[in-house]
């Protein structure tokens, strides 16, 4: 908006670096000898530049111009501005920003301060904002040597004085989601607040330092708008408000979601995006070309695997010979444009959308101690699915219960729920949180997915030997490191989440609280290859491996003959020994000597340590058996009947 050249990043900044040292280095070339479009060989470059390898070199045509001699001491130049860290003596950027994400992030969000130190003219010009900075900006000044700006950017000249912009309140610009390889799951959607902040001041989350004035209305309409002008219509809505139903505007953001096109019934039309990347090109001045050249090539060559016959003759002499524009890194926006004139009527004979659902997806979840019949009235006036609906502490069923039901009564049907744990709360706590949305699916017929959500704490407190807040590492006060590990492994193998399906929950959880109790112990590879392990002791099991391997010595790593040897040692051993043994697997490392001594003890923890690399390894006889296991299609089957 101000003129500015601007440039998103998300990866390695090192590989940024390479780049923008190799689009100099081809400007340069143009310079020398403009008879050859060097831009076709720009991943040369970059490997070039990166590696210093000749076989790189060789493949660019420099020997076939007149030029040889002076291209190649050019490209050797940039060759060593990069490696002498020429670029890193002589920064080139004005202003560098690093937005921060979760606290875990710890150590690559650091390293990527510190590099981008090296990257900007003057380093009080560069700006550090985001998450994580402004729950730990202390930690972060001393760890880098930057203060952090703390908070959301929502007063006027917080960037430049004199500047009465306000940046939370501008439309986004989404032209940079396409500046990147990377995919943003919603990349289809508007992306907005419609409230800041939350009423709530829960210990475990991080809003009350991010946003902590509730600020009841932020309107909606225009940003919707800019954004449809700008970079087209967009399918669905995602707000990303903390806590939505404590608004006392809430009747009216609901009219004004319905009036942007988002009312229960209200479809979308998918609309030209690759006429708008090329208009944005053609622009005076260019709209993102760095962008609009990423989103026009991708949408090229997301369309030319679909044309047959002539047509995909034609696309292809033009897309592939005349322009090469197959590979981004030799794509120019020239090429882009000539080659759209020429393929334009075969793509809009092709692009034929139908209209499709809108949904609004109120991200971060709503509260479900404050629905209404009166909000709920008003939810199901917009096109929301899914309802999220938080469900953090097993206290608040009852209001969670009335929630559903209430949300129920007015034909909404379809909920995703989030499960924090390893907080406050039991073990068993999620058991039955999850267990109370597989009955609710059941009684009420309808869909709720639950994604239980691993707590993480987001800053360090006196009782920690360490700063859990920087790792992925803490342990609740009522959970241990095993039944983490269990409860991990149980999610993947059910992608993250717990849907619908009473037979399903039981198979993952167990059927009562203690067989639930049982999957907690289990070793995590049996966990992990749950229906595999229990094949093993069954007389399917038991016949496979006499066929397979002439014996079934194997099948004593059964669930079975695990389970055999806990109930075992558990009765033979003494109080003492059995706490002990519990804290062994409880704390989940089992490599290392025990000072056990007890027979019993030893036979229960092989379960824990042998089978771990063994059902992974090509030479052992566990290996082999999977793999027989796996061909048998039956298996499936009986996966899926039960």
């Amino acid at each position: 908006m101000l003129g500015h050249e601007v440039v998103f990043y998300k990866g390695e900044l090192k590989q940024f670096v390479i780049e923008n040292i190799a689009d100099k280095c081809i400007a340069s070339f143009f310079e020398i000898e403009d008879s050859v479009n060097w831009y076709l060989y720009k991943d040369l470059f970059v490997d070039y530049i990166r590696t210093k390898r000749k076989e790189f070199l060789n493949q660019i045509p420099i020997r076939r111009t007149d030029m040889e001699i002076l291209l190649t001491n050019k490209i050797n130049e940039y060759k060593d501005y990069y490696w002498t860290k020429q670029w890193e003596r002589e920064p080139e950027w004005d202003r560098v920003f690093v937005t921060t994400l979760f606290t875990f992030y710890w150590a690559i969000t650091i390293e990527t301060i510190k590099f981008a130190k090296k990257l900007v003219k003057n380093k009080k010009n560069l700006m550090v904002g985001g998450v994580l900075a402004t729950i730990q900006a202390q930690e972060v000044y001393e760890a880098t040597g930057i203060k952090p700006y703390e908070g959301v950017l929502n007063k006027p000249g917080q960037l430049d004085k004199g500047n009465d912009l306000i940046i939370d309140n501008l439309p986004l610009d989404y032209s940079i989601l396409d500046e990147i390889e990377y995919k943003y799951p919603m990349n289809n959607a508007y992306y907005g607040y419609t409230t800041r902040g939350c009423i709530r001041k829960c210990p475990f989350c991080a809003v009350p330092k991010l946003e902590p004035i509730y600020n009841s209305y932020i309107p909606l309409t225009e940003r919707i708008y800019e954004t449809k002008r700008l970079y087209g219509d967009q399918k669905d809505l995602l707000l990303m408000d903390n806590n939505i139903l404590a608004s006392k505007e809430f009747n009216k953001i609901i009219d004004e979601i319905v009036a942007c096109g988002f009312g229960k019934n209200d479809k979308f039309t998918q609309p030209n995006l690759l006429a708008l990347a090329i208009q944005h090109l053609k622009a005076k001045p260019i709209i993102n070309e760095r962008a609009n050249i990423r989103k026009a090539q991708s949408l090229i060559m997301e369309f030319y695997p679909k044309l047959k016959g002539e047509e995909s003759f034609l696309v292809y002499k033009i897309v592939f010979e005349k322009y090469r524009i197959n590979k981004l890194l030799t794509t120019t926006r020239e090429h882009l444009i000539a080659a759209y004139e020429e393929i334009k009527d075969i793509y809009a004979k092709h692009f034929r959308p139908t209209p499709r659902q809108r949904y609004v997806d109120f991200n971060q979840g709503v509260d479900a101690r404050l629905f209404t019949e009166e909000k709920v009235q008003q939810l199901s006036r917009i096109a929301i699915r899914p309802l999220r609906i938080a469900f953090d502490d097993i206290r608040t069923e009852p209001q969670y219960t009335r929630a559903i039901e209430l949300c129920k009564s007015v034909g909404l049907k379809d909920f995703s729920n989030y499960l924090l744990y390893n907080f406050e709360d039991h073990p068993d706590d999620l058991y039955h949180r999850l267990r109370i949305n597989v009955e609710l699916c059941d009684k009420l017929d309808v869909n709720i997915y639950s994604f239980p959500m691993k707590y993480h704490p987001i800053r360090r407190t006196v009782d920690m030997d360490e700063d859990y807040s920087h790792n992925r590492d803490y342990i609740g006060k009522l959970w241990n490191r095993k039944y983490i590990r269990a409860i991990q492994a149980i999610l993947n193998s059910t992608k993250g989440k717990i849907g619908r399906g009473t037979s399903f929950f039981m198979k993952a959880f167990g059927e009562t609280i203690e067989e639930y109790h049982k999957l907690l112990e289990m070793p995590e590879t049996m966990i992990i290859y749950r229906y595999f392990f229990e094949w093993l002791g069954s007389d399917d099991g038991e016949k496979a491996a006499r066929t397979i391997l002439g014996n079934d010595t194997i099948c004593n790593a059964s669930t079975t003959s695990w389970w055999d040897a806990f109930c075992s040692c558990k009765a033979n051993v003494s109080d003492q020994e059995w706490a002990q043994t519990l804290e062994i697997i409880h704390t989940n490392k089992f490599d290392m000597p025990y000072p056990v001594k007890s027979p019993y003890i030893i036979n229960l923890l092989k379960f824990y340590i042998n089978y771990r690399q063994a059902i992974t390894d090509v030479n052992t006889d566990l290996y082999k058996l999977k793999q027989a296991y796996d061909r048998n299609p039956l298996h499936e089957l009986r996966r899926a009947h039960k």
